[in-house]
């Protein structure tokens, strides 16, 4: 069951006959490799996050032409790493939960809430701003908890659950905010999440760390998996794909240092979503949650708490959408009964789907919940940009989320045909 669950959390590796290869030509042969299990994986359905980055550079040369290039420009770029930074941190929990093979429909409406739960600490009982940011994420979990708990004991449909808790928390906004609707948030520490950015120096720093990160816990896990008497990568494959990351990190930071530097915002989401990537990679923790979705009798076969693994991943998804209120406060300065609202949910939603999570269950990666926010954001973006109405928005959305699933659909196809 171990190597189950390994194989679920990490991406397939090559044999030892193309790691000789490796070996014997260096650089060219590291190509060769990467080409080699390209197509194999295409071969396979495990097209992982080939399509979304495709998608992506056709996106930003789409819009980057039909707006004078303006769609490309670093302050555009900047704000739109503003825009997605609710989504892509909501977006992460439900990353969570899709790998569970279940679904969370409250998300938005626990982000109104805890925005909400915010706003009246600090305005109207004067709470210290870093006490209330602890206690609206306690809410956020609280509540997470909640639900995964009646969905893991009772055995009620997560669907169910979570759209009972789409309608209760609604609720719950209105009343804590009152007849107003409205209350307005002026506290300096958290209105300048959405308003500061990084000091070149640190943006720097950030790319370099990202870089530096991802080498040493590819590297780490190469190691660990020798050990064991798994498949592992050539070190030549690593060191490419090394490259690749780095220049991406690099060249964003460089990029956004050319306006005002690194969003905070943008930070905190991408703080979440490396941490997240490495919980589901590298913990025991991590290695359940793709084997609970992978195949649940199984787990539960292999002694895994598959009920407290349940109510951990909704725990974990209620506290990022906490998180992603505080981002909507700070951006707003305001808690309202807007947010969380509108489109926000299905927005999160398609975020994690099109960054490639499977609604099957057991497979995508936390990565996932920010390549979906670039291609949602991006749309929305652009098209503000070219003065589209809203129409044409949810219709593009609506037609890259049908999209999204399909590939998946035969993606999974394809691999059910190669026997994975």
């Amino acid at each position: 069951m171990r190597m189950a669950q390994d194989d679920l959390a990490t991406p397939q590796t090559p044999p030892d006959g193309i790691a000789t290869v490796v070996q014997e030509r260096g650089l060219r042969g590291s190509m060769r490799t990467l080409m080699t299990l390209g197509l194999r994986r295409v071969r396979q359905g495990e097209l992982g996050p080939l399509p979304v980055i495709l998608g992506l550079i056709v996106i930003a040369l789409y819009f980057g032409s039909q707006t004078s290039w303006i769609f490309l420009n670093a302050r555009n770029m900047s704000n739109l790493v503003l825009q997605i930074a609710a989504i892509g941190s909501v977006a992460t929990g439900i990353v969570l939960v899709l790998l569970l093979g279940e679904i969370d429909l409250s998300v938005g409406s626990i982000a109104g809430l805890t925005s909400a739960v915010l706003g009246v600490l600090v305005v109207y009982h004067n709470w210290p701003w870093w006490l209330a940011i602890i206690a609206t994420l306690a809410v956020g979990a609280a509540i997470g908890a909640f639900q995964g708990a009646w969905f893991g004991l009772f055995g009620v449909p997560a669907f169910v659950v979570t759209l009972a808790g789409f309608l209760a928390w609604q609720g719950v906004q209105l009343r804590v905010l009152g007849p107003n609707g409205t209350v307005n948030v002026f506290e300096p520490h958290i209105d300048n999440i959405a308003a500061t950015y990084l000091p070149t120096i640190w943006g720097w720093a950030l790319g370099v760390g990202v870089a530096v990160t991802y080498t040493a816990a590819n590297l780490i896990k190469q190691i660990r998996r020798r050990r064991a008497g798994l498949s592992s990568q050539p070190l030549a494959v690593l060191l490419v794909w090394t490259t690749i990351i780095a220049a991406i990190s690099l060249g964003a930071v460089g990029y956004l240092n050319s306006y005002a530097g690194v969003p905070t915002a943008g930070v905190v989401m991408l703080g979440l979503v490396l941490f997240f990537v490495w919980v589901t990679t590298n913990t025991k923790f991590g290695r359940y949650v793709y084997a609970v979705g992978g195949n649940i009798e199984a787990a539960r076969r292999a002694g895994i708490n598959v009920t407290a693994i349940r109510i951990w991943v909704f725990t974990l998804s209620g506290m990022l959408a906490a998180v992603g209120g505080l981002i909507f406060t700070s951006r707003l300065t305001a808690a309202s009964t807007q947010t969380g609202g509108g489109t926000f949910l299905l927005e999160a939603i398609a975020a994690a789907v099109i960054g490639g999570t499977s609604l099957f269950g057991g497979r995508g990666s936390v990565w996932a919940a920010l390549l979906g926010a670039l291609v949602i954001g991006s749309v929305s973006n652009g098209l503000d940009l070219m003065s589209q109405p809203p129409e044409i928005k949810y219709m593009v959305e609506g037609g890259i989320l049908l999209v999204a699933v399909t590939v998946d659909a035969i993606s999974r196809r394809g691999r059910a045909a190669a026997g994975r």
